[in-house]
């Protein structure tokens, strides 16, 4: 299936969350972990994430869950993709989501919301 463009240009920390499957805490840790997740702040100070820091986000779990690297050694391995420019397209955001069961997620609310109107 063909990755749909994503609709909205930022999402907050919660919602990345739910996308990636990872507590707020973690992505807040990571910020201070890796210099390239650095997600824009709202005037009230609050994250907005944008596809790329989602996409980041996704690689850095991958290397630090499924392959098993150090956060040393993630951060290590991020800077040899970024300069070879292999990062983009490492992963991508919606197999991601399909895994976690966000996107089924979003279509029952969908579904139930065409039931609610429909009555």
């Amino acid at each position: 299936m063909d990755e749909k463009p994503i609709k909205r240009l930022y999402y907050s920390i919660a919602e990345v969350s739910d996308i990636t499957g990872l507590k707020p805490y973690v992505l807040r840790y990571w910020e201070t972990e890796f210099p390239e997740l650095r997600p824009q702040k709202n005037r009230a100070g609050n994250r907005i994430y944008k596809k790329s820091d989602i996409l980041l986000v996704f690689a850095i779990k991958r290397l630090l869950y499924q392959e098993k690297y150090t956060i040393e050694g993630a951060r290590q391995k991020l800077r040899q993709l970024k300069e070879n420019k292999e990062l983009n397209g490492q992963l991508s955001w919606i197999q991601e989501a399909k895994k976690n069961g966000f996107l089924e997620e979003i279509r029952q609310t969908i579904v139930e919301c065409l039931q609610i109107l429909e009555t």
